[in-house]
């Protein structure tokens, strides 16, 4: 079986600190995966040692069958975003663009290679359904506007994983419940694989085939219902945690040093 992510006995350590250790799972090709957690528990150095910009501490780790390594052209990546300059006169093409380019200096000249480029630019603009206003200043957009931009810089590579970086962050209710759908329907129809960072998972559950929990040092990887449990969290926390789930199915956990 192939496997979009796999890590055996992996761990980061910062001086004498452990962010996490003993770390062993394996993402199938194809599948949603949340990558969740509190604020500083190590989800972004988890996404690092994907991404091959921070070496194992202790263990392996491989990405799409490879050892990690920087400008891997099977990664498309969307960091964290803050929200953009409303004056901000770059357009939304040019962001894509820069995704399929953006190591290269100068103007595009004309040519093969330049209408190459310019077909996957399109193509993914229309993978997000941004077509409509991927011409306008980035700064004159809404945030769930920009993001599907962004999205579209990261899918631009035609990647076979996509790495997201809390893409919901700043976006409201509406927007969320969208750009979720939106990521789901494209990771379905170009049959990629797809880990995203997230601090509430409860607008992924009917997406995401397995939840990656990162706290306390340890990273627990399965399907929500077994991961994001009362007993698999307490666990974790080494603490009572308690998780809850209401009318709607939204599930919330509380308890010691654990934010709802």
């Amino acid at each position: 079986m192939t496997y979009a992510v796999e890590l055996d006995d992996a761990g980061v350590c910062f001086g004498n600190r452990w962010v996490w250790r003993h770390a062993s799972f394996a993402v199938e090709s194809g599948a949603f995966v949340a990558i969740v957690g509190p604020n500083g528990a190590g989800k972004s150095t988890l996404l690092k040692s994907m991404l091959g910009l921070l070496p194992l501490t202790e263990g392996t780790v491989r990405v799409n069958g490879t050892a990690p390594h920087r400008g891997n052209p099977s990664i498309g990546y969307m960091p964290q975003l803050r929200p953009v300059e409303a004056g901000l006169a770059v357009c939304g093409r040019d962001v894509v663009r820069f995704g399929s380019d953006g190591s290269r200096w100068g103007m595009p000249t004309p040519g093969a290679a330049d209408r190459a480029h310019a077909a996957r630019v399109q193509r993914a603009i229309d993978a997000v359904d941004a077509a409509a206003f991927a011409d306008r200043p980035l700064g004159s957009l809404s945030g769930g506007e920009a993001q599907r931009l962004f999205l579209a810089q990261a899918l631009v590579g035609e990647p076979e994983l996509l790495i997201l970086d809390e893409p919901l962050a700043n976006l409201d209710l509406r927007s969320r419940a969208a750009t979720v759908a939106l990521i789901a329907s494209i990771a379905r129809r170009r049959r990629i694989s797809v880990a995203l960072v997230t601090h509430d998972v409860n607008g992924l559950l009917p997406f995401v085939d397995r939840v990656v929990y990162v706290a306390n040092a340890r990273v627990v990887a399965g399907h929500p219902d077994e991961v994001i449990t009362t007993a698999t969290l307490s666990r974790v926390y080494d603490a009572d945690v308690e998780v809850l789930v209401d009318s709607r199915g939204l599930r919330y956990v509380v308890g010691p040093q654990v934010a709802p």
